[in-house]
């Protein structure tokens, strides 16, 4: 069953305060911050509640999954293409999705810019280069020291425009142990002049903000009950 509208809407107002209340911690503006909705476990009508109540930004992983909602409301906000992005999809991507926030591959790359081409995109699409800043074996994305390569790259890739970066810390129950993934995230931000930081989730988006997170993903901790 479809979330309730009053579930929604108590949730999101809790986590806007949530979002500003971190935000002057930091000394920043919470207009600075871009809340991106996850909306891939749920469906049209949580989409529609979230719209009615002003946020536009959308994330969905699955392109052929979320076609309804693609179909239904792509011209009523931006449209977030998160996840691993596989080759073979980038048709898909390409058609349905305003920006791509999580390329990990240079292969991914080449083959987002292949299809632009060949689609005829009028503008460059916006992309996020995923850094895999804590090293996992089991994360996507390039390890830092990679990012001088990756960058002079993606300068050559001219349907693509690179926006920024993003990462997704070690899961853990304790918010303040990703603080020094998102510190480091900004600093290669910084060092690389890009805008962009994506980062933080439902469970340490507050740290991520104070850390310099201009945008955070989150999904369960709008749909909970």
């Amino acid at each position: 069953m479809p979330v309730p509208q009053a579930i929604i809407e108590r949730n999101l107002a809790g986590l806007r305060q949530r979002i500003a209340a971190a935000s002057q911690r930091a000394g920043r503006s919470a207009g600075a911050i871009r809340l991106v909705a996850v909306t891939k476990s749920v469906g049209a009508e949580e989409v529609q509640a979230l719209l009615e109540l002003g946020v536009t930004d959308f994330g969905e992983s699955r392109p052929l999954q979320a076609r309804e909602k693609l179909e239904r409301f792509r011209q009523m906000a931006s449209w977030h293409m998160i996840g691993t992005v596989q080759r073979r999809k980038c048709p898909e991507i390409v058609r349905w999705f305003d920006c791509v926030d999580a390329v990990d591959r240079i292969e991914v790359a080449e083959a987002l810019h292949q299809r632009c081409e060949e689609s005829g995109r009028g503008v460059p699409l916006p992309i996020l280069i995923e850094v895999n800043v804590s090293g996992e074996a089991s994360k996507h994305g390039f390890a830092p020291d990679q990012l001088p390569a990756v960058l002079d790259r993606l300068r050559s890739l001219s349907s693509l425009q690179t926006a920024g970066l993003m990462t997704m810390a070690p899961f853990s129950d304790r918010p303040e142990d990703s603080r020094p993934f998102f510190a480091r995230l900004r600093e290669l931000a910084d060092a690389h002049r890009l805008a962009e930081v994506s980062m933080g989730m439902s469970g340490d988006f507050e740290v991520a903000i104070e850390e310099g997170a201009t945008q955070v993903r989150i999904g369960s901790a709008l749909f909970k009950s």
